[in-house]
């Protein structure tokens, strides 16, 4: 029998003051059963950091043509495609020949080797960014992690300060490619 993906809510309060972005969302997350909670909330975190109505989680871990998250427009062009963890150059190629931006989250703290090794072939691909979430940020995120969560979620100067009721984290991503 397979597992089953395990339902996560979370009411995320944000206030974007570098993009002017201020609203609330009302989130399902679906935490796959290969998957980590330091992931999901990294998941989590590239959400708000890109907030918009439009912006969606999808299938992820459960299909290879799909991002972790995407935005698409009303004819269904992907403007904006994310994806967590270390891929490899050739799904980023296809995700570059497929959306307007992409943009790689990597976390966990593994991922200088990762870096360094692919960061050459990157460079070509324009509509790029990789941003680091230092694995010293993603801890403070662990307390936080409850069946049903509700954030406050603050964006000034590049900092994230999220809280809940007992909670604070401040995080700060490392842009590696812009």
């Amino acid at each position: 029998m397979a597992l089953k993906s395990t339902i996560y809510k979370a009411d995320c309060q944000i206030s974007d003051m570098d993009r002017g972005y201020y609203q609330s969302h009302n989130l399902t997350i679906a935490l796959h059963p290969s998957e980590t909670e330091e992931r999901m909330m990294a998941r989590l975190l590239a959400f708000v950091m890109n907030a918009d109505e439009q912006l969606q989680f999808t299938k992820g871990l459960s299909t290879d043509d799909e991002p972790d998250l995407w935005r698409k427009n009303l004819t269904d062009d992907i403007e904006l495609w994310i994806d967590m963890g270390m891929p490899d150059e050739k799904r980023i190629r296809k995700a570059s020949n497929r959306a307007d931006k992409v943009i790689v989250y990597t976390y966990g703290g593994r991922n200088n080797v990762w870096w360094n090794q692919i960061q050459p072939k990157l460079e070509r691909f324009k509509n790029l960014s990789v941003i680091n979430l230092p694995k010293e940020a993603t801890d403070q995120l662990a307390p936080m992690v409850k069946r049903t969560m509700q954030l406050q979620v603050t964006i000034q100067d590049g900092q994230l300060w999220i809280s809940d009721d007992q909670n604070t984290a401040n995080i700060v991503p490392e842009v590696w490619l812009n």
